[in-house]
């Protein structure tokens, strides 16, 4: 799927419906792994990723599947891979954005709920860490109250006005520029300093 992503865009492009200098990736779960693999594996195609509750790296995913997706375990090992394979093994971390953070050039925006039980909050925390520790531009929000996907009226609202700002700043256009108070203290309450940002 990955590859029909980079097709599509690359389809914009050639058809100039889009600017090659001006793409941005943006994507949550699945989405949010596009996002990464898109900035990881196709530096050169894209100027700004936000990934919103998206894995980094397939193993770590495999392993700390919530307790009620066990039923599915197994159509996970054959449609993903099965990280009892050495093989399959090997697959995934080629296909892990993780163990290629060295390639992203591109300024990127993470956004993942401290709950999460399907793409747990580790998977967000370990790309920040590598790209900070890299010297790239990262940007991190991360509600204490939200899960895969938030469903709390005010941070979405705050989710959806920082995605607005930073690709705006990143890729150039338009972004509403009056934000009401409660949001922009949210907003605030949400962003992390990426400096604070550790791994277990």
């Amino acid at each position: 799927m990955q590859h029909d992503i980079t097709d599509g865009v690359q389809y914009l492009i050639r058809e100039r419906i889009a600017d090659p200098k001006r793409v941005g990736i943006f994507g949550g779960s699945y989405g949010g792994y596009a996002t990464l693999a898109g900035v990881a594996f196709t530096p050169d195609l894209y100027a700004a990723g936000v990934s919103y509750v998206g894995p980094s790296n397939i193993i770590t995913l495999l392993k700390t599947i919530p307790p009620y997706w066990a039923p599915i375990k197994r159509i996970f090992a054959i449609r993903v891979g099965d990280i009892e394979n050495p093989e399959d093994v090997k697959m995934l971390e080629e296909q892990s954005p993780l163990n290629s953070a060295k390639n992203i050039k591109a300024p990127l925006l993470v956004i993942q709920g401290a709950n999460d039980p399907r793409v747990k909050k580790a998977e967000s925390d370990q790309i920040v860490v590598a790209l900070r520790d890299l010297g790239r531009t990262v940007e991190y929000m991360v509600a204490p109250d939200e899960g895969h996907g938030f469903a709390g009226r005010e941070n979405r609202l705050a989710a959806f006005t920082a995605l607005e700002k930073f690709l705006a700043k990143q890729l150039g256009g338009r972004q509403q520029e009056a934000v009401p108070a409660d949001i922009q203290k949210r907003i605030d309450a949400l962003m992390v300093d990426v400096k604070s940002v550790t791994l277990k």
